[in-house]
């Protein structure tokens, strides 16, 4: 499955932000290494970029959240639905979350390196 099918598949909306998420963590965390002869200016596009990690774990959590929902009300309108099906859409369902924990871990390596590259 290549990553457009898995943006598509995972929702549009949720993972087009997330995209964008993880360009922001890329970009801020560039920021950190251009700026790591100023202390402070390094030390707040660190805290920025570990907020927007932060918060795309988070958004990740949340279009899980959404799309079992989504797919809960599906299956109550059609009623027995089969477990391929229900394990297919949770599957499914959980490429937001795995996105998130995927920026997020990014970012915290980043720092886990930038901080040892300091010492």
């Amino acid at each position: 499955m290549k990553i457009i099918e898995i943006h598509v598949e995972g929702g549009i909306l949720f993972m087009g932000i997330l995209f964008c998420l993880l360009v922001a963590v890329v970009v801020t965390s560039a920021l950190v290494l251009k700026h790591r002869s100023d202390n402070v200016l390094s030390e707040k596009w660190l805290k920025i970029s570990q907020d927007i990690a932060l918060f795309a774990l988070v958004f990740g959590i949340l279009g899980q959240l959404v799309g079992l929902v989504g797919a809960f009300q599906a299956i109550e309108q059609v009623g027995e639905v089969s477990q391929a099906l229900l394990a297919g859409g949770l599957k499914v369902s959980s490429y937001t979350t795995l996105y998130g924990f995927f920026i997020f871990l990014l970012a915290k390596l980043f720092k886990i390196g930038f901080l040892f590259s300091q010492k």
